[in-house]
């Protein structure tokens, strides 16, 4: 039968029944990373959360045109209008170019979320390759009177689009209270009031990224990427666009407005948004010292793991909550997770060598829980209760192998495309493989190689650290040496 999907909608806050704009097609469009740092725990949740959009969608018969930006310019430091750009204050503390920089990190993030079995996107668009499409954004709004000019930056003008359109219809804030809550800053003296927002930035002499503008040297806004870049690719509008829910304020907000006053409509039918990710209830920060990579998890070489993690572990484990809940991890959990996750695999294994009976009777709780696993599915992405479905499906397969149940053969092809297929085509749980023990392996003989590097150095031989490090980068191993000590990853 024709499934139905609902989507909570951001917009209207409420679960709504999905309607492509073109039939058979869906256009979604997700904000990808900033490219200036290893991809973190707070990466994996809409990494993961969309590949399961875009998995559903095909496995229901559905193309995808699954578009995800990557962030190499216009991120300024702190989220305001000034600053520095954070990728060119990485590149002056590596001594780099700020595009390598950003090639180094987007081929991590890359190389991680293939750990984690996501599905690449359709379409990949980088802001910096897409500065002309973001200059003709803002000259139509400013065409429309909905941006001013001052001392070369363009900014969009709140007050006269809130005149026309809600400036906060996403995340249900009001102007006035908005202007009530708002200090000027420091460095916002070019706007006509601390709630405009940047859409081009005049470049201070000094700033690395920088391009000709109708209006100056500079460097486009934060916002301005992914409203250029989803049109481009997904048309003036389209069905999904997602996020985490950091982002619904303010650059979800901004998008909608530059949209509107650019183009007279909003775009997006469907606003979706992750939750966050918190460890041991706290928000995950530097500061707190509980800021943990997904190569640390992997390698089990951040002091707050009591070991490593598999990235089916990690994949699981974000499964078993609801994409619009709090995640919280904590080695307790984690170490659940991947009992859950050997079970479950285990089933996957067991079912294809079940012994059955002839007959063509068909065991009926075996289709209902199909039918309850992709009513789940289906109902919001709710994945902790298809998994919780799953998990009957293998009280069955376990049943059956101790002798307590007898199945058909029309059973088991049934239970085995109820276990394999949905675990495979829709949630992505791979079986782990021996590939896995020869990463464990490849893991400790580094981590070894380190701990000889870091004697060296505690001895002043430099030449010997210097080697090491050396030699690991010509096999394609990165090395960065932390106030914590080495930290390395698969270039």
């Amino acid at each position: 039968m024709e499934r139905k999907i609902y989507l909570t909608n951001s917009l209207s806050r409420k679960k709504e029944l999905f309607v492509p704009i073109n039939k058979g097609m869906v256009g979604l469009y997700v904000c990808g990373p900033t490219v200036y740092g290893d991809p973190h725990l707070g990466h994996a949740r809409p990494g993961i959360t969309y590949d399961i959009l875009v998995r559903l969608f095909r496995f229901l018969g559905y193309k995808v045109r699954y578009v995800r930006n990557i962030t190499d310019v216009g991120h300024l430091v702190g989220d305001v209008d000034s600053g520095e750009d954070k990728i060119a204050v990485k590149a002056k503390l590596e001594q780099l170019e700020p595009m390598e920089i950003a090639q180094i990190y987007t081929l991590s993030y890359h190389a991680t979320m293939r750990k984690l079995n996501t599905l690449p996107p359709s379409i990949e668009p980088r802001a910096s390759g897409h500065i002309m499409e973001q200059i003709d954004l803002v000259q139509n709004i400013l065409d429309n009177g909905f941006a001013y000019e001052s001392n070369g930056s363009i900014y969009f003008d709140v007050l006269a689009y809130n005149k026309k359109f809600h400036y906060g219809v996403l995340s249900g804030r009001k102007v006035e209270d908005l202007l009530a809550n708002t200090r000027t800053l420091d460095g916002q003296s070019d706007k006509k009031s601390p709630m405009d927002f940047a859409l081009w930035k005049k470049a201070a002499p000094e700033h690395i990224m920088k391009w000709k503008s109708p209006w100056s040297l500079g460097f486009p806004g934060w916002h301005a990427e992914c409203s250029a870049m989803s049109a481009k690719y997904l048309g003036d509008e389209f069905d999904i666009h997602g996020g985490g829910m950091d982002l619904l304020f303010p650059h979800h907000e901004c998008e909608i407005a530059q949209n509107t006053a650019s183009r007279g409509k909003s775009g997006v039918h469907y606003w979706m948004h992750n939750n966050m990710v918190t460890i041991n209830g706290q928000k995950m920060g530097k500061s707190l010292g509980n800021f943990i990579t997904l190569n640390e998890l992997f390698n089990g070489t951040h002091k707050a793991l009591e070991r490593a993690y598999s990235p089916m572990t990690i994949r699981f484990f974000i499964l078993q909550a609801h994409y619009r809940s709090t995640l919280d991890f904590s080695n307790a959990a984690l170490q659940a997770a991947e009992k859950g996750l050997k079970r479950m695999l285990n089933a996957m294994k067991d079912v294809k060598n079940l012994s059955t009976v002839s007959g063509d009777n068909t065991n009926e709780n075996i289709l209902k829980i199909q039918d309850e696993v992709m009513t789940a599915l289906c109902d919001d992405l709710n994945t902790p209760i298809a998994l919780s479905h799953l998990f009957d499906a293998v009280k069955i397969v376990n049943q059956v192998k101790d002798g307590s149940l007898q199945i058909t053969e029309n059973d088991k092809t049934n239970l085995t495309n109820l276990l394999v297929d949905i675990n495979t085509k829709v949630l992505g749980l791979e079986e782990e493989n021996s590939s896995d023990e020869s990463e464990g392996l490849v893991d400790g003989l580094v981590n070894m190689i380190l701990d000889v590097r870091k004697d060296s150095k505690a001895k002043k031989d430099f030449a010997t650290s210097d080697l090491i490090r050396d030699k690991l980068n010509q096999l394609g191993i990165q090395i960065k040496d932390t106030k914590d000590g080495a930290e390395w990853s698969i270039m």
